[in-house]
């Protein structure tokens, strides 16, 4: 299972970028403090967590889909910031062994990602926090893909960037694969929760995969 955000693409300066706009258009400020506070939520969790910020006297709905429409223009416009050697590394993998993306992003800017690298055919499942109860840290995202992919959590492993992410799968029973993003690397004490770390995306391959899984 692959992260999207941070793993695949390199988008989590957009999400910042795009909550600050917003912030500013409605005369308030979104700064590091801010964004930390919404990092790997699902979208109502961080439509949230803007409102109160913010004091903004609209719904959650609205601010929501202010901040999808907004990343997603983006993906249209610029085209995806890939990840250096993420689409020959989930191919490669998922030539063996059903892949799938559990992401808290909302769907329509995970749609928009994996057309913009060419990935949508490969994914076996796609899976938003969105769908579930609870975002990361909560391993609800993680459960239910392993559910759709009728596999059981102990079987599954899991590709991170971010301190959220590996809680996330730690808890669903997962094996962790940590690759740290270097325009935002995750929080100290991440690499201590991961069962393996790797400096890149290229590094993870069907063996390394074997030899890495839990017993």
């Amino acid at each position: 299972m692959f992260d999207l955000d941070g793993v695949l693409v390199d988008s989590e300066i957009w999400w910042d970028e795009v909550r600050r706009d917003f912030a500013a258009a409605h005369g308030r400020g979104w700064d590091a403090e801010d964004q930390a506070a919404v990092m790997g939520a699902n979208s109502r969790a961080w439509a949230r967590t803007m409102r109160q910020r913010l004091d903004l006297d609209l719904s959650e709905l609205e601010i929501e889909r202010a901040i999808v429409d907004g990343v997603v223009e983006r993906y249209r416009h610029e085209g995806a910031p890939l990840v250096e050697g993420a689409v020959e590394t989930v191919r490669r993998i998922a030539a063996e062994r059903p892949v799938a993306v559990a992401s808290s992003a909302h769907r329509d800017v995970i749609d928009a990602a994996l057309v913009g690298i060419d990935l949508v055919d490969v994914f076996a499942i796609i899976v938003s926090s969105d769908e579930v109860a609870h975002g990361k840290p909560a391993p609800d995202v993680y459960l239910e893909t392993a559910r759709r992919l009728g596999v059981a959590p102990s079987d599954c492993l899991v590709v991170e960037d971010s301190h959220n992410g590996v809680r996330a799968a730690r808890a669903a029973g997962m094996t962790t694969v940590l690759v740290p993003n270097a325009n935002v690397p995750p929080a100290p004490g991440t690499r201590e929760l991961a069962d393996l770390v790797l400096d890149r995306l290229t590094g993870l391959d069907p063996a390394l995969i074997e030899r890495t899984a839990r017993p």
